[in-house]
């Protein structure tokens, strides 16, 4: 396994052009400098040719090796998706109850699926739904909920399934959260150009306790970590193949190099980018489905800019940001704003197209409503608008205290966790086997030792950013602020750990980053290698160690209470 994370290559474009005044002077005195390089290869990076070294080793002939190497981009990838697959799915039923804030979600997904907008349910239909029989004790009257419907109405597609159980309640989620794994480890593989270091990211969000929790419980933060990272691999797509066809359009010289080329880095049209609308679209439904979307689309956006003008200044534009602005910028605010935006309003037709739903005719049927300004607009579109800033309006001041809540300062080292499920059977119930009694409990709590190496990482992808101007540390590090920093702004609002689920993709894609350092770069000495090798193991064992450690408090499984009290590491966690 080899990382190019410490080589020159790894740096943000650098200014393209002729040499530099410095290197010019140098030449009187015999400089040569450094042999001109390819503006194609620094456009577009090769990926390395898979190595066949590790199947030769385990005694596979030169073909049968070859072939295995080059299906391992799909074929890694794949392998470590199913791993997390078999571990979200086991036993996805239990608790055979509704936990925390399932008390919402399930119920709003089912009322979807009956009415096309949110009902209202009676205050004992939680014990209804996992009794036997069953009860569903669901009107039709309209209720108030604080979240867009796209979430839900994905959950409603396992209810709709599987029945309306804590199974099919949970099956999307889990589903969504096996194929975010899946992801990871392709975007990790062409973030990192290595295979090995994707699959790795992969492998250390299938093992986060966090994404885990996060995965079998119906909530939707996940679904919106779905979304946010299918928006980011659409991009690293996009960037890849947009840059691919400027490298093609540059002029090649008399040695068969390309040259950077001011008229295409100034003009070059780059034309229809699919891949963009298509990232435009999942951030839309990313804030379709929570708010906190919003920020990510935000935040890509700007990404997305700073990428073009990359690219164009090593094209060869003499004025690559002035080319952006003329050239890709419009369109990029239509693919991410404009797009996004339509995306959203599209996931609130249940909503539209029916007459019972909450504030649905506020615009004709109240006189605030026929009273306010901008009649020129549609009444759904008014009515909906008002609905949002009732929303906006609760969301800014909720502050009703809560024992789980947690300040955003202390999400990184997982200082409160939350409790999602805890029963305490006595010996002889629900599996309890221990004189001393039993605790059952779902803990939404990150895998310790991945969190706390992953502030290690953190600092390291800024470092490779600010001081290596690495392009991809500055991918990563800003899908983690834009998790992560919007919530310093609402220090007095009831927030959580678990909106942390959103960016743990970004932070096993810095870890994953750290480790290729420990490795080495290519050409290090077989020393070098072997010492990187085992402290990047024993970093990688340790962590899956810890996952399995503490995997009964993930799942809810009956542990005497000795062994639950030897897992509250911190009071904190009590």
């Amino acid at each position: 396994m080899t990382s190019d994370t410490a080589t020159d290559a790894d740096r943000a474009e650098e200014p393209a052009g002729q040499p530099g005044r410095w290197q010019r002077r140098l030449r009187r005195f015999g400089y040569a400098g450094q042999p001109q390089a390819d503006a194609r290869e620094r456009l577009v990076p090769a990926f390395p040719e898979p190595g066949t070294r590790v199947w030769s080793v385990l005694g596979l002939g030169p073909a049968a090796a070859g072939r295995l190497a080059r299906w391992s981009g799909w074929g890694g990838p794949l392998l470590v998706a199913l791993f997390a697959g078999l571990l979200r799915f086991w036993n996805l039923g239990s608790p055979a109850k509704v936990i925390f804030d399932e008390t919402y979600y399930p119920k709003d997904a089912w009322s979807l699926l009956q009415y096309g907008y949110e009902g209202t349910w009676a205050k004992d239909a939680n014990d209804a739904l996992v009794a036997h029989p069953q009860q569903i004790l669901l009107s039709p009257e309209h209720s108030y909920v604080v979240h867009p419907p796209l979430g839900k109405w994905m959950i409603a597609l396992g209810e709709w399934a599987f029945g309306m159980n804590p199974f099919g309640w949970r099956f999307v989620v889990a589903l969504l959260g096996t194929l975010s794994v899946l992801m990871v480890c392709r975007i990790g593989r062409r973030l990192l150009r290595s295979t090995a270091l994707g699959c790795l990211a992969g492998v250390l969000l299938a093992v986060d306790g966090l994404h885990f929790v996060m995965s079998r419980t119906a909530l939707l933060d996940l679904i919106v970590m779905f979304w946010v990272v299918a928006a980011f691999g659409c991009l690293l797509v996009d960037r890849d193949r947009t840059r691919a066809r400027l490298a093609a359009a540059l002029p090649v010289g008399p040695d068969g190099l390309a040259r950077p080329d001011e008229k295409v880095g100034d003009r070059l049209r780059l034309g229809w980018r699919p891949w963009r609308l298509a990232a435009g679209v999942c951030l839309g439904l990313s804030a379709a489905s929570k708010w906190n979307g919003l920020y990510y689309l935000a935040a890509f956006a700007v990404l997305m800019v700073l990428w073009d003008v990359a690219s164009r200044r090593t094209a060869g534009a003499r004025h690559p940001v002035r080319a952006v602005l003329r050239r890709d910028l419009l369109p990029a605010f239509g693919a991410t704003v404009v797009v996004g935006m339509a995306a959203y309003l599209v996931t609130w037709t249940g909503w539209l197209v029916t007459k019972g739903g909450y504030n649905r005719d506020w615009a004709t049927a109240t006189p605030e409503g026929r009273a306010s300004g901008w009649t020129w607009l549609p009444d759904w579109l008014r009515s909906l608008w008002h609905y949002e800033t009732e929303v906006y309006d609760f969301h800014k001041g909720l502050s009703t205290p809560h024992t789980y809540q947690s300040n955003p300062w202390s999400w990184l080292v997982q200082g409160r966790p939350v409790s999602y499920f805890y029963e305490d059977p006595k010996m002889g119930h629900d599996g309890c086997a221990a004189a001393e009694g039993c605790a059952r409990e779902v803990l939404a709590l990150g895998t310790p030792l991945l969190w706390w190496a992953g502030c290690f990482a953190i600092l390291y992808v800024l470092y490779r950013w600010l001081f290596k101007r690495d392009w991809r540390a500055g991918a990563v590090a800003c899908g983690i602020a834009a998790g992560l920093l919007p919530w310093f702004l609402y220090q007095d609002r009831t927030i959580f750990l678990f909106y942390a689920v959103v960016f743990v993709p970004f932070v096993c894609l810095a870890l994953a980053m750290l480790v290729g350092a420990i490795l080495g770069p290519p050409g290090s000495s077989e020393r070098r290698r072997a010492i990187g090798a085992v402290g990047a193991g024993v970093l990688v064992l340790l962590i899956i160690w810890n996952f399995i450690y503490f995997y009964p408090l993930y799942t809810g499984q009956p542990i005497p209470k000795s062994a639950w009290h030897n897992r509250m590491w911190f009071d904190t966690w009590v």
